[in-house]
């Protein structure tokens, strides 16, 4: 009998190897490492699981003094803890919480240490920290310009469906969906279209502009910003005419993105 090809046999044992790499994180269920074809955490936070429960640990006590604060309607002891500025520390914290664990329950194959965003890019950032001068700043020498409490209030309302809206698109997307925009097609990633993907093409980044939009609401400085233009370009070249058709009949729900 004559001896499988040596290519047939690299790849079964490739193939073998995967199988034993996805059945290790079946039996590991509180392991951070994702699967091999999964983007790699980057490596500035350490990817283990002391690393993760001190982050939710940290993320958790932020939400705490934030959400207590904003229910308190601030401490007047303290010239900057606002009911706004604690309403915001708790969005935020929740936000980058709920990223890391929609992805651990939904999409169990990708998460990591870097499932909680918290390497999001300079420019993420750098516009939170902007945002957070402005607010401080203005609250500081021009208090009497943060005293609209209804748009605090529109905003509150406007990061919650933020919130929701992208947590249900990252959980309808499920394995489908991923943090960082993949340029090229699994064999198993396949075209959502149905539920929130149905009422907006980019539910998840829709999500994520009223959510930040929202919270620069109930700061009362509003700042915007949003980039769709790679994963569109991706989208077209994964999907092909399934996509621009879907494209046609969907729009984002986001401002200026038809």
């Amino acid at each position: 009998m004559a001896a499988p090809p040596a290519g047939a046999s690299a790849n079964s044992d490739a193939f073998e190897q995967r199988i034993r790499e996805r059945e290790l994180l079946r039996n590991r269920p509180l392991e951070t490492i994702p699967d091999p074809g999964a983007a790699k955490p980057q490596g500035n936070i350490p990817n283990t699981p002391l690393a993760v429960s001190t982050i939710s640990f940290l993320l958790a006590s932020i939400f705490t003094l934030g959400f207590l604060t904003f229910l308190s309607g601030g401490f007047h002891s303290l010239w900057f803890a606002t009911y706004q500025l604690g309403f915001f520390a708790a969005s935020w914290s929740l936000f980058h919480w709920g990223e890391f664990a929609v992805t651990a329950g939904w999409n169990r194959e990708k998460v990591s240490v870097d499932s909680f965003l918290l390497n999001n890019g300079r420019m993420y950032h750098m516009a939170n920290s902007l945002a957070l001068t402005e607010y401080l700043l203005v609250l500081y020498f021009r208090p009497s310009l943060k005293l609209f409490p209804y748009v605090s209030s529109i905003g509150v309302m406007t990061v919650l469906i933020g919130q929701f809206l992208r947590s249900t698109a990252m959980i309808t997307a499920a394995s489908n969906f991923s943090h960082a925009v993949a340029l090229r097609k699994r064999a198993d990633h396949h075209l959502v279209t149905d539920g929130v993907y149905a009422w907006s093409r980019h539910p998840s980044y829709a999500g994520f502009f009223y959510w930040a939009l929202g919270t620069q609401l109930v700061l009362q400085n509003p700042l915007s910003f949003l980039s769709t233009s790679l994963e569109e370009r991706a989208l077209v070249n994964f999907f092909g005419d399934d996509y621009v058709s879907y494209r046609r009949r969907v729009g984002t729900k986001i401002p200026f993105i038809p």
